[in-house]
């Protein structure tokens, strides 16, 4: 149990509490440190742990929070970007504890509207609900360190319509996909063969 419990001296500092009615282990209680405040709080169903409410730099407000799935390994780690006990961002970690998705809550008011994936801690993409109707909006891509493309749905049919692919000189170039079939064309291509469509017919 990450945080919840100790061997030898540190047991004194737990502290359980157990549901009035069934006797059944509801919270452990611990001060980690010795200093008198408990700093780490284990919600439990019995012997289950559920979560594990932790406060690190001891100012009286959890700053990390750690779920378990039925096998009691860490689902899901939650924290605070602004260290205000505020839970905004979620971190999953994979089988070799590395970061595989972290979930953010921009708004802070518990509701994800982006997601970032990674392969070994590196991000490698992102979707956003820029507008908040629920909806992925915003798709990011990366290699390495660098922002290779922005891509944005603007008229609300699920998928993007127009992209921004950046070199790695800096350089920036604007594609469109007018038709919604996934194929996207520079600009002045766009314009090209809107203009020609809209010349063919009668």
């Amino acid at each position: 149990m990450t945080g919840a419990c100790g061997n030898g001296a540190g047991e004194s500092h737990i502290q359980p509490v157990y549901d009035k009615t069934t006797g059944r282990l509801q919270t452990l209680k611990y001060d980690s440190d010795g200093d008198g405040k408990i700093d780490t709080v284990s919600y439990m169903d019995g012997a289950v742990i559920l979560r594990i409410e932790i406060d690190r730099d001891g100012d009286g407000r959890t700053d990390r929070w750690e779920y378990y799935d039925s096998d009691q390994k860490i689902e899901k780690v939650g924290f605070s970007r602004a260290n205000d006990g505020k839970e905004d961002a979620w971190s999953y970690p994979g089988p070799d504890g590395t970061t595989t998705r972290l979930e953010l809550s921009t708004g802070r008011d518990g509701k994800v509207d982006r997601v970032e994936y990674y392969e070994m801690d590196r991000l490698v993409r992102a979707e956003e609900d820029t507008d908040g109707d629920g909806s992925i909006d915003k798709w990011e891509t990366y290699a390495g360190e660098r922002l290779v493309s922005v891509a944005f749905d603007t008229i609300h049919r699920g998928a993007p319509d127009r992209r921004l692919l950046y070199g790695a000189d800096g350089s920036a170039r604007l594609e469109l996909d007018a038709a919604g079939d996934g194929h996207f064309l520079a600009v002045e291509a766009a314009k090209g063969t809107t203009a020609r469509r809209n010349a063919a017919r009668p």
